[in-house]
């Protein structure tokens, strides 16, 4: 099960849409990077967050969360409270192969903060835009950048194809277009 190259994540993008926006090259620029690198593609955190209250006190369930837990934000950065979290989506929309799997790690610049950045694998045949979970560790408010990296996704392409991909089982995350919260 070989990790994929910088060369086969751009053949991919550019060809069968893996990837959109796509960015052939690591991008920097006084920003925290994002864009193809050795042997991943650093994927950027959108404009778009939830930010989590306890202002109504209610029971974190995720078999019945309720949505007025978080309050809604939209700006070039967010500010995530301290030992809080906020759910953001991915500005990229993803299109992942029926003959691989990912693993998605935070950024270095983020996690030297404090700041943990948990996403799930994304298995054969998902796609859409990436829900993203952002944890605050410390005991400060942390600053999270829009339209910057967030997190690195490495690609393993499998050496047999699935039986039963994410779409043949209708997943329930399929095709997410904003932030998604829990479902059962």
């Amino acid at each position: 099960m070989p990790v994929k190259s910088d060369t086969w994540i751009k053949m991919m993008s550019l060809e069968k849409k893996m990837i959109e926006p796509f960015e052939a090259k690591q991008v920097k620029d006084g920003k925290i990077s994002y864009g193809v690198s050795s042997y991943g593609y650093d994927i950027r955190v959108s404009d778009e967050y939830k930010i989590f209250t306890n202002f109504n006190t209610t029971v974190v369930d995720p078999k019945d969360f309720d949505p007025k837990s978080f309050i809604d934000f939209k700006g070039p950065y967010c500010i995530v409270p301290p030992n809080s979290f906020c759910l953001a989506k991915s500005v990229e929309y993803l299109r992942i192969p029926r003959n691989v799997l990912t693993i998605c790690v935070g950024k270095s610049s983020y996690a030297r903060c404090g700041i943990i950045v948990n996403v799930t694998p994304f298995e054969p045949e998902w796609e859409g835009f990436v829900t993203i979970e952002i944890s605050n560790t410390t005991p400060l408010p942390a600053k999270i950048y829009s339209n910057e990296g967030i997190a690195q996704i490495i690609f393993i392409e499998t050496d047999q194809i699935c039986e039963i991909s994410y779409a043949d089982r209708k997943g329930k995350y399929q095709k997410q277009q904003g932030i998604v919260l829990p479902k059962v």
